[in-house]
């Protein structure tokens, strides 16, 4: 089967290539031509390190760590809609079937990533095609993310216009994929906050709905509730399974885990910057604990990682390794301070419930700066080193 396709493609590819029928199309010949199979282009000069993984096979092994979080978010929308919808095929306030609950929430997400991917690819395509470049692999997972952090009611043409903001604004004018400084899902989903809150915060950021056209049902998320100043209604093993109401897959700490085994087992996702973001989080928790000046301050501090959006962020957003700090003393301060960030922006400023979104974005502009004093400082101390070692020369002469 492989052989005829590959015989097929290798059959239509000279229209495909410089003074084809179809040249202008090259670009997105190529793109697909090397989704299904390796590129046979080599180096001709220079030293290079060799590797069997492409930047392809490295954004599939991503995709493959979102599933876990990706399927329990599509069981938890039927779950939490057969709970509070009213026209549902079960007794109100009667969980479905696990399958039932499965199928309803694929039927709810599938148009979310249908229009994230055609709207996002269309303008990458119109991009290499016009620059005439390779169509670039990270929108594979970047597609995918924008539907998993966005509440799922959000309105397709809201979704729309986000991805084509993220696409053009956050990426293709800085150069496309690789040039980027901000991470375009979180583009994206700032995008959605600032210009249509009320889909985005408060009580409606879930909102339960059927298929059927019923009423929908406002409910607060666990997030939502502390910043109207009430204690969380759910336990802490609720919020670390994901059976709450939440950004469409960021409720499952568990799901998220498994993922972050997949990144750090095949060493492309920063165990320095999810365990920083983590100490970091948890640092600036405890010293609200201590504080201790209203009920906010009181949460115990590990309620920061089950709540919201914060374990999604540290394990597939921060350590985005185009956006984030790339010296190894960088990603531990990158971390750090997003997590410190986050949880100061949760508890101070009620305005922005989240706060994982803007602690990441900001730290997004301060990598580079980051990087640049860490080896600024590395750079001093040789210099310093080697000046000791030329004293140490001069005075043993003497």
């Amino acid at each position: 089967m492989f052989d005829k396709i590959r015989s097929f493609i290798d059959k239509i590819k000279p229209n495909f290539v410089e003074g084809g029928k179809f040249a202008w199309l090259q670009s997105t010949f190529e793109a697909f031509e090397t989704f299904a199979f390796a590129p046979n282009t080599v180096t001709t000069r220079g030293s290079h390190v060799r590797d069997a993984v492409d930047m392809k096979r490295a954004m599939i092994t991503v995709v493959i760590a979102l599933i876990p979080a990706l399927l329990f978010g599509m069981w938890n929308i039927g779950f939490q809609t057969s709970i509070y919808a009213e026209e549902w095929p079960y007794e109100l306030g009667t969980a479905a079937s696990w399958w039932y609950c499965l199928w309803f929430g694929f039927l709810r997400m599938l148009p979310l990533i249908v229009v994230s991917y055609a709207v996002g690819l269309g303008i990458e395509f119109m991009f290499a095609q016009i620059r005439h470049h390779e169509v670039n692999e990270g929108f594979l997972v970047t597609g995918l993310l924008i539907p998993m952090i966005v509440p799922v009611t959000t309105p397709l043409w809201q979704l729309a216009l986000a991805v084509a903001f993220a696409v053009v604004l956050g990426k293709e004018v800085f150069g496309g994929s690789g040039m980027n400084f901000l991470n375009p899902a979180l583009v994206a989903r700032a995008f959605l906050f600032f210009s249509y809150p009320t889909h985005m915060s408060g009580s409606s950021v879930w909102v339960a709905a059927d298929l059927w056209g019923s009423d929908a049902v406002s409910c607060a998320t666990p997030l939502g509730e502390l910043a109207a100043g009430s204690w969380p209604s759910d336990s802490a093993w609720d919020l670390f399974i994901g059976t709450v109401t939440g950004s469409t897959c960021e409720t499952s700490v568990l799901a998220i885990l498994l993922g972050a085994v997949v990144l750090l087992a095949s060493g492309i996702g920063s165990w320095r910057i999810m365990l920083s973001v983590v100490l970091g989080g948890g640092a600036m928790g405890v010293l609200f604990n201590l504080i201790g000046a209203n009920d906010y301050m009181q949460l115990p501090f590990y309620y920061h990682f089950l709540m919201g959006g914060f374990m999604f962020g540290a394990v597939f957003m921060a350590t985005d390794p185009v956006t984030s700090a790339q010296t190894n003393k960088g990603k531990w301060i990158y971390g750090l301070l997003i997590g410190a960030f986050a949880v100061l922006l949760r508890v101070l400023n009620p305005a922005y419930p989240e706060g994982m979104m803007l602690s990441i974005l900001l730290m997004n502009c301060f990598a580079p700066l980051i990087d640049h004093c860490v080896v600024a400082s590395n750079i001093k101390r040789r210099e310093r080193r080697i000046a000791a070692v030329a004293n140490e020369r001069k005075e043993a002469q003497r």
